[in-house]
């Protein structure tokens, strides 16, 4: 199992692709979720601790808004988790849209940087495309499995997920 971040970070469909090819997603969903649950969290609706806005200049500097600060606290130690990473660029909003495109790009440059096996995509126009780039991930999940992993039956979920993004693209 390899760890795989995920841009944009709280895409669903991506991490139930990663996550039925066996690997762990790395994405924004659980991040916030340890902070929901965290006993340490005096006021829920912020869900910050002192700490964060520390955490968050590791990743933008000081002269950066607040808010990217606060973003990159949450989603930096996951790219600094990452062993592999999947890319969609161009996604539009609904497929996994983070508010703050000086983020996404701080996110994306990271992530980059990081230099782990990482499989970069445009979104998808047509179901064709979609196709394609479900297949490419497929694969690209499949490349990373250790080689005692080989035989394990690889392509048993790959037409209901196809089924699941050609669905959810029209």
């Amino acid at each position: 199992m390899v760890k795989v971040m995920i841009f944009p970070p709280n895409s669903l469909i991506l991490a139930d692709l990663i996550e039925r090819k066996g690997h762990e997603v790395l994405s924004l969903q659980k991040a916030v979720r340890k902070k929901v649950i965290d006993p340490e969290i005096d006021s829920p609706p912020i869900n910050i601790t002192e700490e964060d806005p520390i955490k968050g200049l590791k990743y933008a500097a000081i002269e950066v808004p607040s808010g990217i600060r606060g973003r990159m606290s949450l989603i930096g130690p996951l790219i600094d988790e990452a062993e592999a990473a999947i890319i969609v660029d161009d996604a539009p909003f609904g497929f996994g849209c983070i508010g703050c495109a000086r983020t996404n790009e701080l996110s994306a440059f990271h992530l980059r940087k990081r230099n782990v096996p990482t499989l970069e995509l445009k979104y998808p126009k047509n179901k064709d495309e979609t196709t394609v780039m479900v297949y490419k991930i497929n694969t690209f999940l499949d490349s990373l499995l250790n080689p005692d992993d080989s035989g394990s039956d690889k392509d048993s979920n790959s037409e209901n997920i196809l089924d699941i993004v050609v669905s959810n693209n029209g």
